[in-house]
């Protein structure tokens, strides 16, 4: 190559970032005068959104020095919680369903249904053995984990493995 092909290669290339230069910023005013023409969007959407966003986090409490605030009470009717299984008092069912997982298997030390570690709890009463399942016991949840067991349900179902020695 020669002194002279080196001079054509930087003229040439010289020539093409001037010309993209010259495009960008000829694309630059063009794009600004574009946006002075523009009127802003009045979208009611995007306004309430954006006072939304600027909306302070937290409000200052403005009542007299001394004073309570006074709580909004709301009245609420209590909800009715339907019980498992339509209320079924079939102590085997409810065992089939809920506690047999942990009962068959001896899962986390429960004791085996029909085996002999029901004799020494028996003697606690089954007052105390129904008030250790509805309230948990141990590694055993409240219920088997079954909130919506009703107390009378989940009696039935320690009379029956109690029944199962």
């Amino acid at each position: 190559m020669s002194e002279q092909d080196d001079r054509a290669f930087i003229r040439h290339f010289s020539g093409i970032i001037a010309a993209l230069v010259a495009f960008t910023v000829v694309i630059a005013l063009l794009a600004y005068s574009v946006h002075r023409q523009l009127t802003p969007s009045e979208n009611p959407s995007q306004l309430a959104n954006a006072q939304a966003r600027l909306a302070p986090v937290a409000s200052a409490r403005t009542g007299a020095p001394g004073e309570q605030p006074v709580p909004e009470v709301v009245e609420t009717e209590p909800k009715a919680v339907a019980a498992a299984f339509d209320g079924s008092l079939d102590g085997e069912m409810i065992y089939n369903n809920v506690c047999q997982a942990c009962h068959v298997s001896g899962a986390a030390n429960a004791p085996k249904l029909g085996s002999d570690d029901w004799a020494a709890r028996a003697e606690k009463g089954i007052d105390m053995l129904t008030d250790h399942a509805v309230n948990g016991f141990n590694a055993m949840p409240a219920k088997g984990g079954r909130m919506d067991l009703t107390e009378e349900q989940v009696r039935a179902t320690v009379e029956y493995m109690l029944a199962q020695q």
